[in-house]
């Protein structure tokens, strides 16, 4: 026979329970899975906490290194283990963990605090008026009790049957006081304490302390798991098109919220659209060194965190199909020196001289130097209108078609 509390012992019985918890809670011999675990040392927020929201098993801890510090994952891969499966899904840790931080550093901020101590009083005014109702309900079954035996008290012996009778009703009513008393005291036992003035004053300082703890860098990473323990019971992660997590929380309530899938390696190092943009806006006008140099002016950066240069803004041109300066004069129409040269049938340095003195329009259209020389139908569309060649004995030599285009005073 076991008789707890029978003898004097170190610690008291519900000590004992309590330490018997703990270990079954931390022990690996205990099961093929645990819903959680001890907390360790690692920067994993959730470790020991997640399940999996596909098959429901615990999910593990793996870490990776990225840039010298270790970066957490969430795997499921209980089926793996046994089976020979893949697994049954792997979640990032980075920006997990920041969420789940926020929501609970939000949760017991002051503001938050004060509400649910409002309701809780609330709460327990209606429980005291349904205490008061169990009271009476007790009352009436020792006032019952007491007259049945007061009844029975008053037969005479020789009233056998009337005993009996008055008996049965006075057993009955204990039993119905016997069951009201016992129905009161686990309804006061499970509402607990009322709060005290004093109690209430902690709990708003233990508000305030507790981001200052958590966000402190000196606090250890098993302190801050300990700390979550006490207000989260376990995370529920699925992954789809976005992470889903389901946080369930000591007194029973869930709090749901997403989170959107982390970036891939490629996209981690992608130049930003908007920069993309800017480059495609700039490209019609100006050379790639022009726009690395505009980019810089404005502190802009690449995907990686390089300042551009020339050979950065022609390899993303070259990536988004953007058109550079050349290439789209070319497609106008403009020629270079040497189809100029050989279109008015001019010596080619003749024709670089023509593009340099401004008789014919032409810019110089990339950041090798190379000339394009705008179409010659009409009147030439030069930098400076109205300027002719004024060299009688270069204008002799040049070919009526090209005296005509050129507009020369022969």
């Amino acid at each position: 026979m076991f008789l707890p509390s029978v003898h004097p012992g170190y610690i008291t019985w519900e000590e004992f329970e309590a330490h018997q918890a703990t270990l079954i809670a931390n022990a690996a011999s205990y099961g093929t899975d645990r819903r959680r675990s001890p907390p360790r040392e690692g920067t994993a927020l959730l470790q020991g906490m997640v399940l999996c929201g596909r098959c429901g098993a615990r999910m593990t801890v793996r870490y990776t290194v990225r840039k010298g510090h270790p970066v957490p994952d969430y795997i499921c891969q209980r089926r793996g283990i046994e089976l020979a499966q893949p697994s049954c899904q792997s979640i990032p840790g980075t920006g997990l963990d920041e969420a789940i931080s926020e929501v609970v550093l939000a949760a017991v901020s002051p503001a938050s605090l004060e509400v649910a101590l409002e309701v809780f009083e609330e709460l327990r005014a209606r429980k005291a008026d349904v205490d008061r109702l169990r009271r009476a309900r007790v009352e009436r079954a020792r006032e019952e009790a007491a007259l049945a035996q007061r009844q029975f008290l008053l037969v005479r012996p020789e009233h056998r049957l009337v005993a009996d009778s008055l008996e049965r009703q006075w057993n009955e009513t204990l039993a119905r006081l016997s069951e009201a008393e016992e129905e009161y005291r686990r309804s006061a036992e499970k509402d607990g304490p009322a709060l005290s003035a004093d109690t209430q004053a902690r709990i708003q300082a233990l508000a305030s302390d507790l981001p200052r703890v958590w966000n402190d860098p000196r606090t250890p990473a098993r302190e801050r798991k300990r700390m979550l323990r006490l207000l989260l019971e376990d995370v529920t992660l699925t992954r789809t098109d976005r992470i889903r997590v389901e946080m369930r929380w000591k007194g029973g309530a869930t709090t749901s919220l997403e989170r959107p899938l982390p970036l891939r390696a490629p996209d981690l190092r992608r130049t930003p659209a908007a920069i993309v943009e800017h480059i495609r806006a700039l490209a019609p006008e100006k050379t790639d060194r022009q726009i690395a140099q505009a980019l810089r002016g404005r502190w802009l950066r690449s995907g990686t965190g390089q300042p551009f240069t020339r050979s950065l803004v022609r390899q993303l041109r070259k990536a988004y199909g953007i058109e550079s300066r050349y290439e789209r004069l070319r497609r106008e129409g403009w020629r270079t020196v040497p189809e100029t040269a050989l279109a008015l049938g001019l010596h080619r340095s003749t024709a670089q001289r023509f593009a340099l003195e401004g008789v014919v329009r032409a810019v110089r259209a990339n950041d090798k130097g190379e000339i394009l020389i705008a179409p010659l139908t009409g009147p030439p569309p030069s930098a400076h209108p109205g300027k002719r060649l004024r060299d009688r004995r270069t204008c002799e030599k040049l070919a009526p078609h090209v005296r005509k285009e050129l507009q020369c005073e022969a």
